[in-house]
């Protein structure tokens, strides 16, 4: 589904990434673990286009999607939820998740979708005309995923979603995430925390200041000791 091949980026005259190669086959959970600063964010922003990469290339579907605008890659079915919560603060759950529907597509079939993301996270239907903003981080976070999902993605990039939730509130949330590929969803995941990444997903690559340093199957990377050192702190 996903195909990047010697994948280079930077910010202004600093290099952030590093001849990176990626590979999503549909219907997985892939997870990206890298601590804070290894180019993780980088490399999803470099996938929806929001920054551009300035060698190498990304392919999505067969298709080579590197220098499209991001409005069009969401319009392929490429979808982000950022790191940190990124919510309209001042609009209403409601008015959030109509956002997510930006598509055409998505627009004509968006009660339909504001039932499916509100039986996932029933909380924001009980919230729906509350401001996003009086909601806690957890309940933001579910937000922020469901938004996503309005935009009815083939491959939805999730950013750090366990970023400084309570493990109750992690578990419920990734318990949301793991039945993506059954509804048709392929997954993107990138995480500091390897343990509930790692859980979920089918595969796994390493990075680490902007290198893939490591990749293979969750079981693999759970008994790699570069793993349990760097991110389960065994």
């Amino acid at each position: 589904m996903l195909s990047i091949n010697k994948l280079n980026a930077a910010y202004g005259v600093i290099p952030v990434l590093h001849d990176v190669n990626l590979q999503i086959k549909q219907g997985e959970i892939v997870a990206l673990l890298g601590a804070n600063g290894a180019g993780k964010t980088t490399l999803i922003n470099n996938v929806s286009g929001v920054l551009p990469a300035k060698t190498g290339t990304i392919s999505f579907l067969g298709e080579n999607i590197q220098k499209e605008s991001s409005d069009n890659i969401v319009n392929k079915g490429i979808s982000q939820i950022p790191e940190g919560r990124k919510i309209f603060p001042y609009l209403t759950v409601k008015e959030n998740l109509l956002m997510g529907a930006s598509t055409k597509k998505a627009w004509k079939k968006r009660k339909e979708m504001m039932e499916k993301v509100c039986n996932l996270f029933p909380i924001l239907k009980e919230r729906a005309s509350q401001r996003a903003s009086l909601m806690s981080g957890g309940e933001q976070q579910m937000l922020v995923i469901a938004r996503g999902l309005m935009s009815q993605p083939k491959l939805l990039m999730i950013d750090e979603p366990s970023l400084g939730l309570s493990p109750l509130i992690m578990s419920k949330i990734y318990d949301v995430i793991k039945t993506f590929p059954a509804d048709g969803i392929t997954v993107l995941l990138s995480e500091q925390n390897a343990l509930y990444a790692l859980e979920i997903a089918t595969r796994g690559y390493v990075l680490q200041d902007g290198h893939i340093v490591l990749t293979g199957t969750s079981q693999f990377l759970l008994n790699s000791e570069l793993v349990k050192k760097a991110y389960i702190g065994m």
